[in-house]
């Protein structure tokens, strides 16, 4: 039953990335922006319907599988962007995010998407609580991502002089500086709370709040890693340098997601 709203949800992020760009491309296409957001609006709202669907079969919050959690995590970056996209209105945020999106759901498609039900010793409110709120702050990492590239590329076409296709459909430097930093305020707090989610759980499960396995490790160092961003903002960095941090942050946040999770060691293997 929810595989259909899956499938529905890519299709309209596809559709939405595609007139995003086209807005990019060919600006005079009237109202191009408009069908483009109100297109990531109902893929956001098939997305949500996956998993609330997907919640109601299974029992349990959806976010425990590797199928599952990317998903969480693709729906959570489109919730950043709608937010973001209504607050500030700036239309060529769709054509980086919403292809983002796509790509980091390539990894799913040949993962089971098979409903697994949860051993009952795992299943606790805080396994949901430490998931969601860890993945939502991914998700804020990754827009944060998108910003700085967008701000990356802006920079270049101000310096070299040359202004290209984006130059007048990307929004400021200061605005893109600013959006950066406000996701990653949001981020970091939502990391920390899930952390804390796990290790509380990790107590009542087994007995220790930290492991110190491989998944642990590496979130540990993500976490620290934000935290020097945040850091450095405070001692009044701004602009190209905050923009490479936080890329560099995300490609943190990529490999806990994607390589860490998959190898078959420890308690938070997908």
């Amino acid at each position: 039953m929810n595989i259909p709203f899956f499938h529905l949800a890519m299709g309209a992020y596809a559709l939405g990335a595609f007139g995003y760009i086209v807005f990019i491309l060919k600006p005079a296409i009237p109202r191009i922006a408009f069908f483009s957001r109100w297109t990531a609006v109902a893929g956001f709202l098939f997305h949500l319907g996956y998993f609330l669907s997907r919640w109601i079969e299974s029992g349990r919050i959806p976010i425990t599988s590797f199928f599952e959690a990317a998903n969480f995590l693709g729906m959570g970056i489109v919730l950043v962007f709608l937010l973001m996209e209504f607050r500030f209105a700036i239309a060529a945020l769709g054509s980086f995010v919403l292809p983002l999106v796509l790509i980091l759901m390539l990894p799913v498609l040949p993962a089971s998407s098979a409903i697994n039900y949860v051993n009952p010793l795992l299943a606790s409110g805080w396994l949901g609580v430490h998931t969601s709120l860890t993945i939502l702050g991914d998700a804020a990492f990754a827009f944060s991502f998108i910003v700085s590239l967008m701000y990356l590329i802006q920079e270049r076409q101000l310096k070299a002089r040359h202004h290209g296709i984006l130059f007048d459909r990307l929004p400021s430097l200061e605005m893109m500086d600013t959006l950066s930093y406000r996701a990653l305020v949001l981020g970091w707090p939502l990391f920390t709370l899930g952390m804390f989610a796990g290790a509380v759980w990790g107590s009542k499960v087994w007995g220790a709040a930290w492991s110190w396995g491989l998944k642990e490790t590496w979130s540990i160092a993500t976490w620290l890693v934000y935290l020097l961003i945040l850091h450095l903002r405070s001692m009044k960095w701004r602009g190209r340098k905050m923009a490479c941090m936080s890329i560099i942050g995300f490609i943190f946040v990529i490999i806990n997601f994607y390589v860490i999770s998959r190898i078959p060691m420890g308690k938070h293997t997908f």
